[in-house]
C-alpha cells in the first residue's frame, strides 16, 4: 500500500495524513490468490459506500471498520479512543451466522452482493453490541421511524473490525467525470490556485436559497466544492442522477467555471442531523476543504432535531479541534419587499412577501408540469425536474 501524495494542501487531511489502503501490484495479486481460501461476507450497498470511503481517503484516519474501544467512544464521546474527534460509528455489522466460524487474527474476503471481490479484512475483533443505545447517542432517537435508526436496527448483531485492503473498487458507471477522489479533489485545488475552499453537502437540487448562501460563502473564499452525496439515500429522495443534471445546468449558467468544482461523494446518508454535520465537515476536510456550509437542520430528517442543533454542536468542540472552519447560515428565500434573496437576520418583512415553498408543495407543482417560480429555483433547474418526474409517472408501456 502506498500513502497518497497531493502536490500542496489547502489543508491535512483529519489525523494528519490522506490513508489508502489500497493494494497494487504483487501485494493485490497475492491477496487474490488468499481471497479464494478466505471466508466471505457479502457488503450491502450501505457499506459498500463506507468501504470505498475508506479506500480513498474519505474517512481518515480510519483505515478499516472500528474496533471496540474505538465504536464505544465514537458512541458516547464523539472521539476515537486515542482522542481525535470522530462523531459517527463506521462498522462492519454481521448476523450471529455470518459470524460464527470467524476466528480473530484471520482473514475475511469482502464481496458485493454479486459475489466479486473487494477487500480483505484483517479480522481484530468480533463482538456485540447495544442497536438501541447507538440510536439514542448517535440519533437521539430510538424511534424506528428514523431512517438511520431503522437501518441500525435492521442490520446484523455482531460487529466485526479490523484494517481491510482493498483490491477491487466498487463499479461505478455513473458520473464518472465527477469521481474525484480526496487525492484528485486536492490536486484540482492546487492547480486552481485555491488555498481555501468551502464544502457544500447536499442530497437535493441545489434551489435559489442553496445557491445564495454558497455565492455568500464564496464571497471570501477562493473555491466552492458542490460536493452531493450518491451513496444510499431515502427512497423518497430525488435520484442522483436528476440532481446531477440539475447541478451541472446549474453550473453552466450561474456560477463562475473557475471558483467551482463539482465532485460526487461515494458516502451513503445517515440522517443524523448534529451529529453528521461534523462528519460530513471532517469529511470535506479530507477532500481539502478549509470552510464547509452548514444550514438550517443540516441531515436532518422530519421532526427530530431543532433547526440549530447541527450548527451547536460545533460548539462542544475546542479551537482547532475539528481543524475545518465551519459556516452557519439561516434558511433563505426570496423577498418581494427586499427585491432579492435574504433570510430572516436581513430581512424585516413578514411571510407574505416572501416566497417559501414547503417540499409537498413543489412536488405537486412538478407532478402538474408547473414549474416552481424563479424566485424559488432557477427555470432550468425547474425543466430538469419536471422532465424527471413526468417519466417516474409515465407508463412505460401502452395499455
Amino acid at each position: 500500500m502506498t500513502e497518497q501524495t497531493v502536490p500542496s494542501e489547502t489543508i491535512p487531511a483529519h489525523g494528519g495524513r490522506l490513508v489508502n489502503p489500497i493494494a497494487e501490484g504483487e501485494e493485490r495479486e497475492a491477496l487474490l490468490e488468499r481471497a479464494g481460501s478466505l471466508p466471505a461476507v457479502l457488503l450491502s450497498p450501505r457499506l459498500i459506500s463506507d468501504l470505498e470511503m475508506l479506500a480513498i481517503g474519505g474517512y481518515s484516519p480510519l483505515e478499516g471498520f472500528m474496533g471496540k474501544e474505538d465504536y464505544r467512544r465514537v458512541v458516547d464521546e464523539m472521539r476515537l479512543a486515542g482522542g481525535l474527534v470522530w462523531p459517527m460509528p463506521v462498522t462492519l455489522p454481521v448476523s450471529a451466522d455470518e459470524a460464527e466460524g470467524l476466528t480473530e487474527g484471520t482473514g475475511v474476503a469482502l464481496q458485493d452482493e454479486s459475489g466479486r471481490l473487494l477487500a480483505v479484512l484483517d479480522l481484530q475483533e468480533v463482538f456485540l453490541y447495544d442497536k438501541r443505545h447507538e440510536a439514542e447517542e448517535v440519533y437521539r432517537t430510538t424511534d424506528d421511524a428514523h431512517p438511520g435508526v431503522a437501518a441500525v436496527y435492521a442490520q446484523g448483531d455482531v460487529l466485526l473490525a479490523g484494517r481491510v485492503t482493498v483490491v477491487n473498487r466498487p463499479r461505478h458507471d455513473d458520473f464518472p467525470q465527477h469521481r474525484l477522489d480526496p487525492a484528485r479533489t486536492r490536486a484540482a485545488f492546487a492547480e486552481r490556485g485555491w488555498r481555501t475552499v468551502v464544502g457544500f453537502q447536499t442530497r437535493n437540487p441545489v434551489h435559489r436559497a442553496h445557491e445564495y448562501i454558497q455565492k455568500c460563502a464564496l464571497e471570501t473564499v477562493d473555491g466552492l466544492l458542490l460536493h452531493p452525496i450518491v451513496g444510499e439515500t431515502k427512497d423518497d429522495d430525488i435520484p442522483a442522477d436528476v440532481r446531477m443534471r440539475c447541478y451541472e445546468v446549474l453550473l453552466e449558467r450561474y456560477y463562475p467555471a473557475d471558483r467551482v468544482l463539482l465532485a460526487v461523494n461515494p458516502a451513503a446518508m445517515r440522517y443524523a442531523g448534529p451529529r453528521e454535520a461534523i462528519f460530513h465537515a471532517l469529511v470535506r476536510k479530507n477532500f481539502g476543504c478549509t470552510h464547509f456550509i452548514v444550514g438550517r437542520d443540516h441531515a436532518g430528517v422530519g421532526n427530530y432535531y431543532g433547526p440549530f442543533d447541527a450548527q451547536r454542536i460545533f460548539e462542544e468542540f475546542g479551537p482547532g479541534e475539528l481543524g475545518i472552519t465551519p459556516m452557519f447560515f439561516d434558511n433563505t428565500f426570496y423577498c418581494h419587499a427586499c427585491f432579492g434573496m435574504a433570510s430572516a437576520k436581513t430581512c424585516p418583512h413578514d411571510d407574505e412577501a416572501r416566497v417559501i415553498l414547503s417540499g409537498t408543495q413543489v412536488r405537486e407543482m412538478l407532478k402538474s408540469g408547473v414549474a416552481p417560480p424563479p424566485e424559488f429555483t432557477r427555470p432550468e433547474v425547474a425543466q430538469v425536474l419536471m422532465e424527471a418526474m413526468q417519466e417516474r409517472t409515465t407508463p412505460r408501456y401502452a395499455v
